[in-house]
């Protein structure tokens, strides 16, 4: 490691354990990056650019029979993606007892339902990969917890315990399921910290061993060929007794440490946080542009997106777009509309009003959706995420206008700074599936629906089925997006006056001086934007996607729901 790096780590462990415990911290963890930096290249990861955007899917999405769920993803992949993504985020594929993945006994083996290391070792020869790092907590079946149940020292602060009748009003609640759960161990009963449910023990980062143990988790993530990390869950990590055990000093002391050993011993893999919560907050995990994630999650994108095609009016979604700041040249967002979760609405409080933000809920009721709700401190609940498929939450009674509405979100996804993410079930057109929700009684099923991959390579060779039409223009977005150097991850955005019913978004890249210009109107109405396109623009103007939008000298007039990515064709000096 750099000295620069030591030090950092150094006090970093201190920081956090104390200057004679971290200094022995230390030196453990000096001993495990030794055996870890023989198995890494010594080359950096290239670094993302504009071609970049990652498909997000369940490794067991598309199922065959007889064939291992990821060596058919595999194949389907390299089939239908290569040039229209760049990467994958595989969602935890390891040994779990629930939540789809996120309770998970074994981070360091792949779960044989769907396949080996060696089917992860195929995908990276064709896209860049995204691995979960499930560490704010674990499943009961966990090696590590059955330790602390049965008793064994090793394991004995690995969980937290709390006596019952603790005051713990304080912490923040992000489910509305108990935040204890009791387990019967060889010492007695004991009440464990289970901040998503009974069946996820969270983790005890107090103990240095712990944060020792997961290190080895991470580096086994970036040997195996991760170059992106998604901490899930990452903002509870640290507890405190008498305090919301939220976005402790703690937690992002952490996360440095581990952006500092990753940069020592695998430089430019990049470390992303999931941390669905208000905006302000969410953007803390930037650190100060240099020391902490790499890309942060931009979870207030999906409700406002949705939100302004559903009224349409995109005053409120302009507003949060042109106060979007990265605190440097080295961060991006992680845009994304659609996932395996539901659409968040913590993080459009305080940007949308609550009279809004119930009419998002009831509308999105309207259409067959389900809400998730939190806790309060006064113990009521408040609704915490929209379960519905994206494509439905915007369906309209004609299937052209629900068609419209939902590649209009995706370019405006694909328009705004930052590296693009697409779930596999709305790159592929699919509808929500309500009988999976009656199946399970979890409402976040009804976008989790598993596809048999003959039948839905029967759809795509389809022209006219819905598949094929959604994915037809969303991968033409993505590949014109990926000639043009204005959509740099790490270029500029500046939101133009185009009146309510339009989002205007001009990019720009700084090396290249390459600029476009974003329309997107997000109204059922014809659009006359008060626009000079030549004030922005230089040489003869050009629609990238073909739609000759007409111009005049001040004007621009869009369609219902049409979307421009205008360009000049030489770079503009100004």
């Amino acid at each position: 490691m750099t000295y620069h790096a030591e030090t950092d780590i150094l006090s970093q462990l201190a920081t956090l354990y104390g200057a004679a415990v971290g200094q022995a911290t230390y030196a453990q963890l000096q001993t495990r990056l030794a055996t870890y930096q023989s198995q890494f290249p010594s080359k950096e990861r290239a670094p993302l650019t504009e071609r970049d955007a990652l498909l997000i899917t369940y490794g067991d999405q598309l199922q065959e029979p007889g064939v291992p769920p990821l060596q058919t993803l595999m194949a389907f992949c390299r089939r239908h993606l290569r040039g229209v993504v760049s990467g994958i985020h595989i969602l935890p594929f390891f040994p779990y007892t629930s939540d789809d993945g996120f309770a998970v006994t074994d981070y360091e083996q792949v779960n044989p339902a769907l396949g080996n290391w060696d089917d992860i070792t195929a995908l990276r020869a064709d896209f860049r990969l995204m691995f979960d790092a499930v560490v704010n907590h674990c499943s009961p079946a966990h090696t590590w917890f059955q330790g602390f149940l049965r008793g064994e020292p090793e394991y004995a602060d690995f969980f937290i315990t709390v006596a019952p009748g603790t005051d713990l009003t304080q912490v923040v609640r992000p489910r509305t399921s108990p935040l204890l759960t009791r387990f019967d161990t060889a010492a007695g009963e004991r009440w464990v910290w289970t901040t998503f449910s009974a069946d996820q023990v969270d983790l005890n980062y107090a103990n240095p061993a712990v944060l020792l143990r997961v290190v080895d988790v991470l580096l086994t993530y970036v040997a195996r060929g991760a170059e992106l990390v998604r901490l899930d869950a990452i903002a509870y990590l640290w507890k405190g007794i008498g305090t919301p055990c939220i976005h402790l000093p703690q937690t992002h002391e952490v996360i440095q440490c581990w952006r500092a050993i990753l940069g020592a011993v695998a430089p430019g893999v990049q470390i992303i946080t999931e941390t669905n919560v208000p905006h302000a907050e969410n953007l803390s995990y930037f650190g100060d542009g240099t020391n902490e994630a790499q890309l942060v999650y931009n979870f207030a994108l999906p409700p406002l997106t949705l939100h302004a095609f559903q009224t349409g009016n995109a005053h409120f979604l302009a507003d949060w777009a042109a106060g979007l700041h990265l605190p440097s040249e080295q961060v991006t967002f992680f845009n994304f509309l659609a996932s395996h979760d539901g659409i968040g609405l913590n993080p459009v409080r305080g940007i949308l009003p609550e009279a809004e933000i119930a009419a998002l809920v009831a509308r999105v009721q309207a259409q067959g959706g389900l809400v998730s709700y939190k806790s309060q401190p006064d113990g009521s609940a408040l609704p915490y995420e929209l379960n519905v498929n994206y494509l439905d939450a915007l369906a309209a009674p004609q299937m052209e206008i629900t068609l419209a509405r939902f590649l209009g979100a995706h370019a405006v996804l694909l328009a705004l700074v930052g590296m693009p993410g697409l779930y596999f079930h709305s790159l592929f057109g699919s509808r929500g599936w309500p009988a999976g929700v009656q199946q399970t009684g979890q409402a976040r099923t009804i976008n989790r629906q598993k596809l048999a991959c003959a039948e839905t390579e029967r759809e795509l060779a389809d022209p006219a089925s819905l598949r094929t039409r959604v994915f037809t223009r969303l991968a033409q977005l993505l590949r014109m997006r990926a000639t043009r150097p204005a959509f740099s991850p790490y270029g500029t955005q500046q939101v133009l006056p185009a009146g309510d019913a339009v989002l205007a978004v001009l990019r720009l890249d700084p090396r290249t001086g390459d600029r476009v210009l974003c329309l997107q109107n997000v109204s059922g109405q014809p659009q006359r934007v008060p626009l000079a396109v030549t004030e922005w623009l230089s040489g003869p103007v050009v629609d990238l996607l073909g739609e000759s939008l007409p111009c005049t000298a001040t004007t621009v007039t869009l369609a219902p729901y049409q979307t421009g990515w205008l360009a000049g064709s030489r770079a503009r000096s100004k």
